[in-house]
């Protein structure tokens, strides 16, 4: 059955059936969270440890070492993508999730007791180093295999829905992170920050990712995956040995470029307008970073809250419509709404030209996870999302904080609203061409429901 197919109306699935469904999504999306936590946290806090492990006198320079930092773990998401995409498709996706969370409170327990340059010189920067790295892997299989998850795991009328929890748990654990920054600008001083201060979150996503890691251990496999590897059980070494290789990728090589093609504007969107738009509203607005932070911390909030309705609509109407509106909308929307913003005078004023940003985001965040899940068949899913997103990420959306930080240095500010613009054209014309995956069978199970509807049809 071809992904743009209509399919008959579906029976509804049974309270009980519905009820492991919610519990699903919400392990899923808590363990989300929490990878997310861990990864935004440092973008959030930069501006106070910056200091602490680059010498010198230029506070811009200082940022561009550390978004530099920030940046290179994304050069490490493919390889994270791989190798937990693989695991996700041989294993399955629990295995793959509970090692991604593992991974990531290594990570920032490293980040946590990074000696300063004081200290030991450039040994603290080659600690962050490492933890970037590290959680760079983690973030390059987590992605992949909460997308699988939280989409197989959803009713096939709800996809859109289910997976609009993979931002919203993403953005709620940058909101955490936001939260206990702005609670600890009101608690501590400016010179505690800096000194010791921003060594908490790090430690107190340590611990989350403890308590992650005993729900993760607890969640229920997806059909989609159980049915597939019993499959694969009776079709011998062959079938099974070709789960989550390479070679099954490349036979998916289309897909896998479409993935690459439809993610590149929406990352570069996403990460300009949350993790970066921090920084612009201190740098280039003049805001004060207290002021700065509870813009993003509000506009962050309101967007988490839109993604399931956004994800709802995708059901109703199609993933295209609401794709093709955000890229339109992005190409034509960010230069005069990054120029606003770097004139914005106050909360208010930044707040709403953040918000209408970030709705015009949600066009791309609320159901690309479902998107990119519905284009491949279930023994290579989780690796067919994992690495070509991993790859464009690494390319385009880890650097987009670096880039818009040398423009800026280099005097040439608006030559990065441009950019942006341009990598949501390139995505415009991709969702013009796909077809629409809503209508896309993921699992024998959700096969045999589509002939018994279209039986009961006729």
């Amino acid at each position: 059955m071809s992904p743009s197919a209509v399919p008959a109306a579906r029976p509804q699935p049974p309270g009980g059936e519905r009820a492991g469904r919610r519990l699903a999504l919400v392990g899923g999306s808590l363990g989300n969270l929490v990878e997310w936590y861990d990864w935004f946290v440092y973008a959030s806090f930069a501006v106070y440890f910056a200091d602490d492990f680059f010498p010198g006198s230029d506070s811009t320079a200082k940022l561009m070492n550390t978004a530099g930092i920030f940046a290179v773990g994304f050069l490490m998401r493919p390889v994270g993508g791989w190798l937990l995409g693989r695991a996700a498709d041989r294993h399955g996706r629990k295995s793959a999730l509970t090692l991604t969370v593992t991974m990531m409170s290594a990570a920032a327990v490293l980040i946590a007791v990074a000696p300063t340059y004081a200290r030991a010189g450039y040994l603290g920067a080659g600690v962050l180093l490492l933890a970037r790295l590290l959680q760079g892997m983690s973030i390059g299989g987590e992605y992949a295999a909460s997308a699988t998850y939280l989409t197989e795991a959803s009713a096939p009328n709800r996809r859109g829905l289910g997976s609009s929890f993979q931002y919203v748990s993403m953005t709620c654990g940058q909101l955490l992170g936001l939260g206990i920054l702005i609670v600890m600008q009101h608690t501590l001083s400016s010179a505690q920050l800096h000194s010791w201060g921003w060594r908490v979150p790090f430690l107190l996503g340590a611990v989350l990712a403890g308590v992650v890691l005993w729900l993760r251990r607890r969640l229920p496999e997806t059909e989609a995956f159980t049915a597939d590897a019993r499959t694969a059980e009776a079709g011998g070494r062959e079938q099974d040995g070709a789960r989550g290789t390479l070679r099954s990728l490349w036979e998916h090589r289309r897909q896998a470029l479409l993935v690459m093609a439809l993610t590149l504007g929406g990352t570069v969107a996403y990460y300009t307008y949350t993790t970066y738009l921090t920084k612009y509203l201190i740098g280039s607005a003049g805001l004060a970073k207290n002021t700065a932070t509870l813009v993003s911390f509000t506009a962050l909030a309101l967007f988490a809250a839109i993604q399931p309705l956004a994800g709802l609509l995708s059901d109703r109407i199609g993933r295209r419509p609401l794709l093709i509106t955000f890229a339109l909308g992005c190409t034509v929307g960010t230069y005069p709404l990054m120029t606003a913003l770097g004139s914005a005078s106050g909360y208010w004023s930044a707040l709403g030209l953040s918000l209408v940003a970030l709705v015009i985001v949600t066009g791309y965040t609320s159901m690309n996870a479902a998107v990119k899940a519905e284009l491949f068949p279930t023994r290579i899913r989780a690796l067919g999302v994992a690495l070509p997103y991993a790859l464009a990420n690494a390319l385009f959306g880890g650097t987009a904080e670096y880039i818009a930080l040398w423009f800026k240095n280099s005097g040439h500010e608006s030559g990065f609203f441009w950019y942006v613009s341009g990598c949501a054209l390139v995505s415009l014309v991709v969702y013009v061409l796909m077809p629409d995956t809503r209508n896309a069978v993921l699992s024998p199970e959700e096969a045999r429901t589509e002939a018994a509807a279209a039986g009961a049809v006729r």
